[in-house]
């Protein structure tokens, strides 16, 4: 960021190298994976057989707490192995040493360490500056593991985004939200297996942002489906964890019907201001969702990059720190169509845009132009 800003371990592995993970479509990862969610299935299909009994669902959360505790402690140990033998041998092994690794995490039922653990793995390949890139993640590892052994001081909310972080269940808790909830931008994720849907709501009454998960089969949209710059009346209940945004949706008050506003938005500093604020609840966190306003592309200084700068912004960058502040836009949105559509859309004027905001720079995924219209989505 052109901007001196919160600074997060560098450069998300899958954007940089290919993905381990799917690279490994059949394999023994996997097997240990899905032998793992059966069994845990027939032991969920027994214990429903009759009335409820919290006495065994204690005992099971018992057992995979303490399955999930043998776990951590092993990859403190392979972890401190790692950095006593110098990094240079995470090149040398290759993904076989974080295949294992992974293997093992999912066999101590925390899947979330495990998908981490494979990102990993494909950082050696990654380029330039790689042990540095590294380094850091097995930095933050290395706190989700010591927060998960230390669960127990760690403040409710905290320990909550631990135990998400890990991988372990959770359920939308504590009362619903009623509010008109605007749909600001909807797009698909998928891997060999899963489609997932992430849709971004903002509460019109609330001024909340709030993320809806939805998931299919591979090769199949997910069944949820909202459309961008609509609104739809409902409840939101949210899940666990300092900082957590996702959400479930519950009741509908009625159907899904076209927005007459735009949701209110920051300057570049205080978007900045916001990821930082996030990183200290959720240091795990990858983006946090962000509109801005009155911003324009403008080309970067680098050959092919771009930028969001604030348009009406003026003042003396030696007096004021955030006269010329501006949001680099991710590597990923400058290789895709919606870069030239941004482009197309301001010719110069400022927008209104929402994107998600990381440690990579912005990605836009929706844009309101300077009049009135529709927005135009971006992903």
């Amino acid at each position: 960021m052109t901007q001196q800003g919160v600074r997060r371990p560098a450069d998300r592995v899958s954007a940089l190298a290919p993905d381990a993970a799917s690279r490994r479509t059949g394999s023994g990862l996997d097997e240990r994976t899905e032998e793992r969610t059966a069994k845990e299935r027939e032991e969920e299909k027994q214990a429903s057989g009759g009335p409820a009994d919290p006495e065994a669902a204690r005992r099971r959360a018992e057992r995979r707490e303490q399955r999930v505790t043998a776990g951590v402690t092993e990859l403190e140990q392979r972890l401190a192995d790692l950095l006593r033998g110098g990094l240079a041998s995470a090149e040398q092994a290759g993904y076989a040493w974080w295949d294992e690794t992974a293997a093992r995490m999912v066999d101590a039922q925390a899947p979330g360490i495990a998908a981490k653990t494979r990102e990993l793995g494909a950082i050696p390949a990654s380029g330039p500056g790689w042990p540095a890139r590294l380094l850091e993640e097995c930095a933050l590892l290395h706190l989700l593991a010591q927060g998960w052994l230390r669960r127990d001081r760690l403040p409710d909310a905290l320990a909550a985004t631990v135990r998400s972080r890990i991988g372990l269940p959770a359920s939308a808790d504590g009362p619903p939200l009623r509010d008109r909830w605007l749909v600001l931008a909807q797009y698909d994720t998928a891997d060999p297996k899963l489609t997932v849907r992430r849709i971004w709501l903002h509460g019109t009454d609330s001024g909340r942002t709030r993320l809806l998960l939805s998931y299919g089969a591979a090769g199949r949209a997910p069944e949820l489906s909202l459309p961008v710059g609509h609104t739809l009346e409902a409840d939101l209940t949210v899940f666990p964890g300092a900082g957590q945004l996702r959400a479930a949706l519950g009741e509908r008050y009625a159907p899904p019907a076209p927005a007459t506003t735009r949701p209110e938005g920051l300057s570049t500093a205080q978007a900045m201001a916001r990821y930082g604020d996030a990183l200290r609840d959720d240091p795990w966190l990858d983006t946090v969702p962000v509109t801005l306003e009155g911003v324009v592309p403008v080309p970067d200084e680098r050959p092919g990059a771009w930028q969001l700068t604030d348009m009406e912004r003026e003042g003396d960058s030696k007096t004021d720190p955030t006269a010329d502040a501006a949001l680099p836009l991710t590597p990923a949105f400058l290789a895709r169509p919606g870069l030239w559509r941004l482009i197309a859309l301001s010719g110069g004027t400022p927008l209104t845009v929402f994107g998600e905001l990381g440690h990579r720079g912005f990605t836009p995924l929706t844009a309101w132009p300077a009049h009135p219209g529709a927005p135009v989505t971006l992903r």
